[in-house]
């Protein structure tokens, strides 16, 4: 059975993670060997989700990483105050969700959603 699903992205600038990952997201730096730091949130049951798309919805680019929260409007509001660029929305999408895209410091593509 399948416990955990981890997102790996390569990088020689693990440091700069901590800006968007832990100070704009709010995630716990959960592991730190200098090597590698994952982020998630302490004490919390992660679901085990993996998906494929040939498009990220709404004729948009595939995503490399989608993030669900609870608080779009203010996450919105630190991305843009960190200076990270809006390449979407923020979008009501017609399948019941609020999202926008940014990219995070390595270029990554991110969905950052909340449902309706």
């Amino acid at each position: 059975m399948v416990k955990r699903i981890v997102l790996d992205i390569d990088t020689p600038e693990i440091a700069k993670a901590q800006t968007f990952y832990q100070d704009v997201l709010g995630l716990d730096l959960l592991m730190d060997h200098g090597w590698i730091a994952t982020y998630g949130l302490n004490n919390q049951q992660m679901d085990i989700q993996i998906s494929f798309a040939k498009e990220g919805g709404s004729g948009t680019p595939t995503p490399d990483l989608s993030i669900e929260v609870d608080n779009l409007e203010e996450i919105l509001e630190k991305v843009k105050l960190a200076g990270f660029p809006i390449e979407y929305g923020p979008v009501d999408e017609p399948w019941g969700v609020r999202r926008f895209y940014t990219k995070d410091p390595f270029g990554k593509l991110i969905n950052i959603l909340c449902h309706l």
